[in-house]
């Protein structure tokens, strides 16, 4: 498609097969001070990333979850990285983490992507030029109504812990089917049409760069819980598009 996405393609595909060497093995685990655990395999990964990215684009400002904010002039594009998205399944040697990119420019998410690695899966999406699975088109379902509907979250208790529970309830009451296929893995079954909606009461900006855009370009939503397309707003909801509407009115009590 561009350039750009074949930089992504490239990273992704590499920040992978980092994973790879570390998946399923044993590793020391260190809580950080969220008591979120991280891995060798994070801080390699988003190592690698952050030197292959500012070799590329020197100019451009690098937002990782284990490293931070680094480089760039004012107003420089973005790259915001998560190295390793649901590294509790990856520790716990499940396939469904994911390494993640989205860059953003003129505070607009432009470009993203998400490989799993251990799946054999890539999402990729560009404004404008659709989004992309394993090479071919990816579009959020058609259906209409929660009632038939997948509903999915990371963790049912995550929801009730930020103060979301009642909007969890009202929602998955009306859901067809309701599963924890979480973080990342849930997004990207909306945008490729496996799944209406998936529900995170706590994200942080490395969390959703890529997925907004992804769901977006596949023709569905990621917004907050007011319905703002943002990724700062510590919460995110994707759905197909097709149940939004549903989903809002259930979000606020309608």
């Amino acid at each position: 498609m561009d350039q750009l996405i074949d930089i992504l393609n490239d990273l992704a595909r590499r920040a992978g097969e980092i994973t790879l060497k570390y998946f399923q093995t044993r590793l020391d685990i260190i809580t950080k001070s969220d008591n979120s655990p991280v891995t060798i395999a994070d801080r390699e990964t988003e190592q690698f990333l952050r030197s292959e990215i500012a070799r590329l684009f020197p100019d451009d400002t690098i937002i990782g979850e284990e490293f931070g904010e680094s480089g760039g002039k004012p107003g420089a594009r973005r790259w915001i990285i998560d190295p390793i998205d649901g590294t509790k399944s990856f520790i716990h040697g499940v396939p469904l983490y994911g390494v993640m990119m989205g860059v953003e420019d003129d505070g607009e998410i432009i470009a993203g992507v998400v490989n799993l690695p251990a799946m054999g899966e890539i999402v990729i999406a560009r404004r404008g030029q659709g989004c992309w699975w394993n090479g071919r088109r990816a579009r959020a379902s058609a259906t209409e109504h929660l009632s038939d509907a997948l509903v999915l979250t990371s963790d049912v208790a995550s929801n009730y812990k930020h103060g979301k529970g009642a909007q969890w309830e009202r929602i998955t009451s009306r859901a067809r089917l309701v599963r924890t296929w979480g973080d990342c893995y849930g997004h990207l079954l909306v945008a490729t049409g496996r799944a209406g909606v998936m529900i995170d009461p706590i994200m942080s900006p490395w969390d959703c760069a890529a997925l907004k855009i992804i769901c977006e370009e596949a023709g569905g939503t990621f917004t907050d819980y007011d319905g703002k397309p943002t990724i700062y707003s510590c919460c995110a909801i994707a759905t197909n598009g097709a149940l939004f509407d549903e989903v809002m009115k259930l979000v606020h009590g309608q």
